[in-house]
C-alpha cells in the first residue's frame, strides 16, 4: 500500500542530486563572458557591461537577453543561471552595470541608469545581428525594479519583460524598511540615493515618482509582461508581494481590464486564498517543482504569484520570454 510513496521517495532521493549535479556541472561549463566599458550617452561616464554572444551572433538573427542584477549588487554578481539559459538557448546575453549597487543618486532606477540599459541594447544591436522581434529583459528583485521601470519608460525598446519579486512603488518600500522609527538598510539605501525620504520636498517626491515603476507601468500595456512573486515574500524576503500585484493593476487599468482585487489582495499578503475562486490558475509549473497560487492577465500581461519567497526562476522566465515575438523600435 505504501509502496507508491516509497518508490517516489527513492525516485528523488536516488535521481535528484543527479539532475542537480548535472544542472552545477553545466553552469560550471559556461563560457567566459567579456568585458566592454561603454561611454554613457547621457554624462560620458564609462560603464562597464559583460556579455556573451554564439558565434553565430554576427551573421544570423539571433536574440537578445539583458539581464538585470539585483539591488545590492552591480554587473560583477554571479547570475551564472541565467547566463546558463541564454546560453541553453542560443540567445546574445548581456549584463550591465546600471551604476551598481543602489545607493548612489545616479543609481536606483535614475535616468542615468535607465540610459546605461539601453545604451548596453544599442551596443549588442550593433556589434550582433540581433533579431529586433526578440529583445528580452528580465530582472530580480532590483533587477526586477529596474525591469518593470524600463517596461513603463521605454516600452518601445524591448519585445517582452520578465520581472521577478521587484518593487514598484519606493516610498512604500522604504516605509517598510523603516522599524520604530529607524531607517534600515534598504531605507539607508534609498536615503543615499534620493537624499531625502519620501515628503521631504517637492523636487525630492518627483524623482522618487520618476524611479517607482507604479507610475509609469500604464506605458506597457502593449508590451508583453510577466510579472512573478513568491507568495511568502515579505515574510521570508525583503519585497512584499504587493509590489508586483500594484503594478499588475497599473498595467490592467490602463487596459480598462480586471484589477486584482484589495481583498484579494490583502488575503494574497496574508498568503491566503484569494476571495473569488474563480481568479484561481488552472495552470501550474509542476514542471519546475513549484505551484502557482495565483494568475491573472490582463492582455499580454500576467501576474504570477508562485510557491516561493524572494527569488527568481531562469528557466519558467526564458521558457516564457522565448514564446514572445514582438518588433521593438530601437531608437539610437
Amino acid at each position: 500500500m505504501h509502496f507508491p510513496r516509497l518508490f517516489l521517495f527513492v525516485i528523488a532521493f536516488v535521481f535528484l542530486p543527479l539532475v542537480v549535479s548535472a544542472q552545477t556541472k553545466a553552469i560550471q561549463r559556461l563560457p567566459e563572458l567579456k568585458k566592454v566599458e561603454l561611454v554613457s550617452s547621457l554624462d560620458k561616464e564609462p560603464q562597464p557591461v559583460l556579455y556573451w554572444a554564439p558565434h553565430t551572433a554576427h551573421r544570423e538573427a539571433t536574440p537578445l537577453f539583458v539581464f538585470l542584477h539585483s539591488w545590492s549588487g552591480d554587473y560583477r554578481q554571479d547570475n551564472s543561471k541565467w547566463q546558463a539559459q541564454a546560453v541553453k538557448r542560443g540567445w546574445i546575453y548581456v549584463h550591465p552595470n546600471f551604476r551598481g549597487v543602489n545607493q548612489t543618486p545616479k543609481a536606483c532606477g535614475s535616468k542615468w541608469a535607465r540610459q546605461d540599459i539601453l545604451d548596453a541594447v544599442d551596443f549588442a544591436t550593433k556589434e550582433f545581428k540581433v533579431d529586433p522581434n526578440r529583445i528580452y529583459l528580465a530582472g530580480t528583485s532590483g533587477g526586477g525594479h529596474m525591469a518593470m521601470l524600463m517596461a513603463g519608460h521605454h516600452p518601445d525598446r524591448f519585445s517582452a519583460v520578465s520581472a521577478w519579486v521587484g518593487i514598484s512603488d519606493l516610498p512604500a518600500w522604504y516605509k517598510f524598511h523603516v522599524k520604530n522609527g529607524q531607517p534600515q538598510r534598504y531605507a539607508r539605501m534609498i536615503l543615499s540615493s534620493f537624499g531625502g525620504a519620501p515628503l521631504s520636498s517637492d523636487p525630492i517626491d518627483a524623482d522618487y515618482k520618476d524611479r517607482s515603476p507604479i507610475h509609469h507601468m500604464h506605458r506597457a500595456v502593449n508590451l508583453p509582461l510577466q510579472i512573478c512573486a513568491g507568495i511568502n515574500d515579505g515574510y521570508t524576503g525583503s519585497v512584499p508581494i504587493s509590489h508586483s500585484l500594484n503594478a499588475f493593476n497599473a498595467v490592467a487599468r490602463a487596459r480598462k481590464a480586471t484589477v486584482v482585487s484589495d481583498a484579494d489582495i490583502a488575503h494574497l499578503l496574508n498568503r491566503k486564498g484569494v476571495s473569488r475562486a474563480n481568479l484561481l490558475s488552472s495552470n501550474d509549473w509542476k514542471a519546475y517543482g513549484r505551484d502557482i497560487k495565483f494568475e491573472q492577465s490582463a492582455g499580454v500581461a500576467q501576474v504570477i504569484i508562485f510557491d516561493g519567497g524572494h527569488e527568481g526562476l531562469p528557466m519558467p522566465a526564458c521558457d516564457w520570454l522565448s514564446t514572445q515575438l514582438r518588433t521593438a523600435s530601437i531608437r539610437r
